[in-house]
């Protein structure tokens, strides 16, 4: 009786810090862009928390719109802290060049190379627990639901960052996985947007991307049309959507989206 009592007061703080949003103990990243901000709980993206990026149609597969949206916030995360970024894939396919052009100095990253989907999630959940780790990257296919648990619990204990890059096989495995609930505190579909020239300038302009925020824990879902992130590792709004609100996401498309 006298041990369980002792125990309390363990017990207690360790119901607060489950009660508490991830914001209130790790603080958040913002994007500099009020628009994006302002939809996210705390006015940033989660710190010591599991974030999802995917993307939309053949990039579902190959993911580098969703990488290279990741990349800007994993290179401003990286200079934040002086930390390594632990990047977990299954082949040897991450353009160096584009992620440093996104913000993220190729010499805060450490690839680590498994073949298969739990391979990385152990990875992962392994590097959440490293000392010196900024922020840590799972390309994965399948996503177990007490696989994401497990690791937006790891996320949220050593305070660190992490974010899977969903890469499906084919559109068979898209349709199954898309679906599928998980533990992660928000949800990014990335999608290419043409490009639009500048006023009074000639030639291609900067590159758009859709931003669509799916899910997010004590938020709503939203949409915007930005540039892409440039070498700070910041996205901007697209100069004719700067003084527009936010776009909903529609019900009927949250709910597909999981």
């Amino acid at each position: 009786m006298v041990e369980e009592r002792a125990r309390l007061p363990e017990l207690r703080e360790r119901v607060r810090r489950i009660e508490r949003p991830t914001t209130a103990i790790h603080g958040v990243l913002p994007f500099g862009v009020a628009a994006i901000d302002r939809v996210l709980p705390g006015g940033g993206l989660a710190r010591g928390a599991l974030h999802e990026i995917l993307g939309m149609g053949g990039d579902e597969e190959d993911g580098a719109l969703a990488a290279a949206f990741a990349a800007g916030i994993l290179g401003r995360l990286a200079r934040a802290t002086d930390g390594t970024v632990l990047w977990c894939l299954p082949r040897p396919d991450l353009y160096g060049p584009g992620l440093a052009a996104h913000g993220l100095d190729l010499a805060h990253i450490v690839l680590v190379r498994a073949p298969r989907d739990a391979e990385i999630l152990w990875a992962m959940e392994e590097g959440l627990r490293a000392p010196g780790i900024a922020a840590v990257v799972g390309e994965v296919g399948s996503l177990p639901a007490v696989a994401s648990r497990r690791l937006q619990l790891a996320a949220e204990r050593f305070g660190i960052t992490a974010f899977l890059l969903r890469r499906w096989r084919d559109g068979g495995q898209a349709a199954r996985e898309r679906a599928l609930p998980n533990a992660a505190v928000t949800r990014w579909r990335i999608a290419a947007q043409p490009s639009q020239p500048t006023r009074g300038e000639a030639g291609v302009g900067r590159p758009r991307w859709r931003v669509e925020l799916l899910r997010c824990r004590g938020g709503e879902p939203a949409c915007w049309e930005v540039e892409e992130a440039d070498a700070t590792g910041h996205v901007s709004l697209a100069a004719a959507l700067a003084d527009r609100p936010a776009a909903p996401v529609s019900a009927e498309k949250f709910r597909r989206a999981g």
